[in-house]
């Protein structure tokens, strides 16, 4: 096979001869990795998917490279570059989907929370300990992380969480009587 021509090899790929494109594989794998990586902006995973996607389509369909119209390297690279635009767009599309679904579950969530009762929450959180009312004030309402807490009280990150545990216990507690009033 290494003495065929790629145009040669393609005939023969296209008579599904495996052993010739794997001679165009071990040819030009440098190049189109090299094509895509850069493509990818360094994306191995993504990378390497592509790849896979350039040699089957060459052995999936059919396709005529006609020597007259050109080198086999550019047309390659054509159909290498035309496959990335399309996984690309591809991925936009359901990277936009997923956005839309996540759009979806934040009003269905958004919703529900004005369903809630402001009032029931604010009597319940009233009815907690000191330590966990500002607690519960501090990460919902101001944005705290749990480790920012832990170092502006002064306390173990462990004291910290198992106060957020016990306070969200107390208000589950509390708004649960609320309801059976």
């Amino acid at each position: 096979m290494k003495e065929n021509d790629d145009a040669e090899l393609m005939k023969l790929v296209n008579e599904k001869h495996g052993h010739a494109l794997e001679e165009l594989y071990d040819r030009y794998i440098k190049l189109v990795y090299g094509f895509v990586m850069k493509f990818c902006n360094g994306d191995e995973d993504k990378t390497k998917e592509i790849i896979q996607l350039v040699f089957l389509r060459l052995w999936t369909t059919n396709s005529h490279y006609d020597p007259t119209q050109g080198n086999f390297v550019n047309w390659l690279l054509t159909i290498t570059r035309n496959i990335c635009i399309d996984y690309h767009r591809k991925e936009k599309r359901h990277t936009q989907h997923c956005q839309e679904d996540h759009e979806e579950i934040a009003d269905l969530a958004n919703a529900i929370e004005q369903r809630v009762n402001t009032n029931d929450i604010v009597r319940a959180k009233n009815k907690l300990p000191k330590a966990q009312k500002k607690l519960i004030d501090m990460l919902y309402w101001k944005g705290y992380s749990l480790s920012e807490i832990a170092k502006l009280e002064q306390e173990p990150l462990g004291t910290i969480k198992s106060r957020l545990h016990q306070a969200l216990k107390g208000l589950r507690k509390h708004l649960e009587l609320e309801d059976i009033k």
